[in-house]
């Protein structure tokens, strides 16, 4: 199972029976019908957890199920309704129905509650059968199935700025110098194999989170490397950051294969602002680091020695209007 994409089976509860019974009391010798009707089954919904970040944690549990109503009691009582199930996901969690490939709805904020499959309704007992022609009726109803779904869930992290660039490009290293995250980095490829989300605040306090998206390598949106499992989440954000490293590939060749994957994958992404930046100017010599590429002004900083960094964080709020 990936961490973005998991697999789930739910089932909502049974309606409990309706039951048939009569009045036994000691001074009633011929009591009516008083068989209740069963509880309605449980719910299952799905509702946002603004503290997760990936879906693994179904790979330990993959089967939900509600709890059954009840079955009526005498003296007219209703049974039980089932219990109702809460599965958590992170926000921005699409839902799939997997067997129609249907989507049912998606996440976009937390304690977000969206019902996935209603319980089954609860069977009338032989109370409600009464009529002035049947006083004594010997029926009930059964309870309603519930419903049982194969569901497909797919993370796309919802965040404000996206950084993207080749494995290696310190992507990582910037991501921990300018935000809270604690994100694993290394010197060889793929260090990050999973989106790292980061938090910066602006000085009115709005919070702006930060993805690192994982290397993105040229095929990636055909399959390659880590391939499109990451840059779907580059479609939920409002700016992408381009980190671009001087000490691999040209800077200019850099950008035009890092935009050529993604406007593969979904050419709309680039109508969405972003900024040029490049990183490890500490070193490589800076005077032969463009100023612009294809008319864009470029960023220069060193997310390791902390150079630049508050300079970059003020383009970061500007291009987010703050």
């Amino acid at each position: 199972m990936s961490y973005d994409i998991a697999y789930i089976i739910i089932e909502s509860g049974k309606g409990g029976d309706g039951i048939v019974h009569f009045r036994r009391e000691k001074y009633v010798p011929r009591g009516g019908p008083d068989g209740g009707d069963g509880g309605d089954g449980g719910n299952v919904y799905i509702v946002g957890d603004e503290n997760l970040t990936s879906l693994l944690h179904f790979r330990k549990k993959s089967y939900f199920k509600a709890g059954d109503g009840e079955n009526g009691k005498p003296k007219n009582m209703k049974g039980k309704k089932g219990k109702d199930i809460y599965i958590k996901v992170p926000i921005g969690t699409v839902i799939y129905n997997r067997e129609t490939n249907e989507k049912i709805g998606e996440i976009l904020y937390h304690n977000q509650k969206i019902l996935i499959a209603k319980g089954g309704k609860g069977g009338k007992g032989n109370s409600a059968f009464k009529t002035p022609e049947n006083r004594t009726p010997q029926i009930a109803e059964k309870g309603e199935p519930g419903i049982k779904l194969k569901l497909k869930l797919e993370l796309k992290i919802i965040a404000d700025v996206g950084i993207v660039g080749f494995p290696n490009a310190g992507k990582s290293t910037l991501l921990n110098a300018i935000t809270n995250a604690r994100s694993k980095i290394g010197d060889y490829p793929f260090t990050t194999i999973i989106p790292n989300l980061g938090v910066i605040y602006d000085d009115y306090y709005n919070r702006i989170t930060i993805i690192d998206i994982p290397g993105i390598i040229e095929g990636a949106s055909e399959g390659k490397g880590l391939g499109i499992e990451f840059l779907r989440h580059i479609e939920r954000v409002k700016i992408i950051i381009f980190l671009l490293d001087p000490t691999q590939t040209l800077i200019n060749e850099q950008f035009y294969k890092l935009k050529n994957e993604i406007i593969k994958y979904n050419p709309k992404i680039l109508e969405k602002p972003f900024l040029i930046v490049i990183n490890k100017i500490d070193i490589v010599n800076e005077n032969e680091i463009p100023n612009e590429i294809e008319g864009y002004e470029v960023i220069k900083i060193s997310a390791k020695e902390r150079i630049n960094l508050e300079k970059l964080i003020e383009k970061i709020k500007d291009s987010l209007k703050f």
